[in-house]
């Protein structure tokens, strides 16, 4: 993770990237960016289980901080216990429950975690800031080999 591209008032805050991969983890650290994911759940055994208030940094698939979210409200619940709601605030795909529990049977099914009734950490967030992307940022003309385009 590259700390030069966090300010440093969030240097000291955990990270994490969604998902089980990296093609996962920027699929949904986009929603995330748009303002369309606004929750997300894990297993009840998951290391980073989160508090209301709590920040963190996320990671794009490439181990790059993307951005600072905050927890707002934070959960128990059986998987069969999701409602709409939350789906739907998950953001993801069709935003419907059927979807969303098509699409955690899937992801718990590959970490070999589902089971109809396990208990999932179901966390609602708000996006803090953004950091600039990194593989976005292009130099500019002016810059190269002008010396009076260096900068302190």
């Amino acid at each position: 993770m590259s700390d030069s591209m966090v300010p440093e008032t969030y240097r000291g805050l955990r990270s994490f990237a969604f998902g089980d991969g990296p093609a996962l983890a920027d699929e949904l650290l986009d929603l995330v960016l748009k303002g369309v994911k606004t929750a997300t759940c894990s297993t009840e055994d998951e290391p980073n289980t989160s508090k209301p208030g709590e920040r963190w940094i996320v990671l794009d698939g490439r181990g790059e901080p993307r951005c600072v979210i905050e927890s707002t409200e934070v959960t128990y619940r059986r998987y069969g216990d999701v409602d709409a709601a939350f789906a739907h605030d998950e953001g993801e795909g069709d935003r419907s429950l059927a979807y969303w529990r098509e699409a955690h049977r899937a992801y718990f099914g590959r970490l070999g975690k589902f089971s109809e009734d396990m208990m999932l950490m179901c966390e609602r967030f708000r996006l803090v800031e953004i950091f600039a992307d990194p593989a976005l940022s292009v130099p500019s003309p002016l810059d190269q080999g002008s010396a009076s385009a260096a900068r302190p």
